[in-house]
């Protein structure tokens, strides 16, 4: 794992550029195989030049198999921008929410393979660095702010991380400050939320008078839009949206695990804070806007609407979920908040955001050599030009490791600046060590035994069993 905790995060917050973003993550329903400005599937440009053509004439051109689907029209109209302004073909195809890796896989094994991908840390190297080029003599490397934001095969940097994230669990301040108003109320203040406990006691009290608070945060609020559902929104545990349990809140246990080890990856997890996972999880499915049993169905996009439309006053996500939230057009910057994902764990009170990143551009070694020079010339052109920034920073709602952006382009986001008053305060970010996580069918047998659990089909020991004993048989696997 890359040294990417405290001391990174704290230099990254103090600039003009901190975090936003995911992104997260696999969300999205974006289908593979769209394109822009290029490519056909015979592997021809749009002008109809061969590849054989293209190359006699010095031509390059770019292709971008994108992991984010929640940002796939905004690359398009990237792609097509610089296309217009360069006249280099530039073709983005987007994977499909959670078939990254195997379409990378497919795509790869075309003759007109991407000419640019991501891999999501550590792991996703190992997999890929013979194909990944070094860009250690690259425009873009001399931009980068710190080698904590590369990743390394010995002195050569394969992968460059493009945008840094934070999650927690988005809450409605409107509610929750008209929650401490009420009699009986638990809390005076959201401020007193910072364990476990008082996460829960809050929860379970929200949870027992929804009728009540949702009149209280109308009445706070002057509006109707409140009619609450649950203290949580839908833990879903589709494709869409399983990977907030399986991969982000897994991450807990498995950051305390290695911090109180005093590791950075292993091959064999013992599960020592799967009751604190536990716990955390059943407030999830308890305190809800559905019944257990029907988290196998729900979707992302439910959970974000249930948010959005006042439904739900937290909602499990990052920094990335914001203009989802504010495209409903019910809720406002002031109605937003983020606090940590407390679990239980002793000292939690000084935990901060999760934060880091998965996403590292890499170029791919095998292509042509006019192609690699496209590519190389195209990320420049994101970082530095006024239309790249400004889509990466407004757009895409991204924080940069660049040096480029310190210059007035950074995010307007409440989740960000959430995430930097944590760190101004002096708590400790979770870092996100899911990259090293032994593979996705881990991460699968994770959620699926979760997904029995809440339903109860299968008990907690089947959660212990994927989690642990399929870690050692994955790693195993794959290394």
């Amino acid at each position: 794992m890359k040294k990417r905790c405290v001391a990174m995060l704290t230099a990254l917050a103090m600039t003009a550029t901190m975090f936003a973003g995911c992104g997260s993550s696999d969300e999205g329903t974006a289908e593979a195989g769209k394109t822009e400005a290029g490519k056909t599937e015979a592997g021809k440009t749009e002008a109809g030049k061969t590849e054989a053509a293209k190359e006699e004439a010095g031509e390059g051109e770019v292709y971008y198999l994108n992991f984010k689907p929640e940002q796939d029209e905004q690359w398009q109209e990237l792609a097509a921008a610089y296309t217009d302004e360069t006249g280099v073909p530039v073709t983005v195809v987007t994977a499909a929410s959670g078939t990254y890796e195997s379409t990378l896989k497919a795509e790869m094994a075309k003759t007109d393979a991407p000419t640019l991908f991501q891999v999501n840390g550590p792991v996703g190297l190992a997999s890929w660095t013979d194909y990944c080029m070094d860009l250690s003599g690259t425009d873009i490397y001399s931009h980068v702010k710190s080698d904590d934001f590369v990743l390394k095969d010995g002195d050569a940097v394969k992968g460059i991380a493009y945008v840094i994230e934070t999650y927690g669990l988005i809450y409605n301040k409107t509610v929750l400050d008209a929650y401490c108003g009420m009699d009986g109320a638990v809390i005076a203040s959201a401020d007193e939320i910072n364990n476990f406990a008082t996460l829960k006691a809050v929860a379970d009290d929200i949870q027992s008078r929804l009728a009540d608070v949702s009149a209280a945060a109308n009445e706070a609020a002057g509006t109707d839009i409140y009619a609450l559902e649950g203290a949580f929104t839908s833990a879903g545990m589709d494709s869409s949206s399983d990977w907030r349990f399986k991969t982000h809140l897994a991450n807990l246990p498995v950051y305390y695990e290695y911090q109180n080890k005093g590791i950075e990856t292993t091959d064999a997890i013992e599960g020592t804070y799967l009751d604190q996972y536990k716990q955390i999880f059943d407030l999830y499915i308890t305190d809800s806007t559905c019944e257990p049993s029907m988290i196998a169905t729900k979707t992302n996009d439910d959970a974000t609407a249930e948010f959005a439309l006042g439904n739900a006053v937290f909602y499990q996500n990052g920094t990335w979920a914001y203009q989802g939230i504010i495209d409903a057009g019910l809720l406002t910057d002031e109605d937003l908040g983020m606090m940590p994902i407390y679990v239980g764990v002793e000292g939690e009170e000084n935990q901060g955001l999760c934060t880091g990143s998965e996403n590292y551009w890499c170029i791919n070694k095998n292509a042509s050599e006019e192609d690699i020079k496209a590519t190389e010339d195209f990320l420049n052109w994101v970082i530095t030009s006024d239309t790249g920034r400004d889509s990466m920073a407004n757009a895409m709602g991204f924080v940069t490791p660049f040096d480029t952006f310190d210059d007035g382009y950074t995010t307007a986001n409440p989740f960000v600046e959430q995430a930097n008053q944590y760190i101004a305060d002096g708590k400790t970010p979770v870092a996100w060590v899911f990259s090293t996580m032994p593979s996705e069918e881990w991460k699968n047998g994770v959620g699926a035994a979760l997904t029995e659990y809440a339903q109860g089909t299968g008990d907690w020991e089947l959660v212990k069993t994927a989690f642990v004993e399929g870690w050692a048989t994955e790693y195993a696997v794959t290394h």
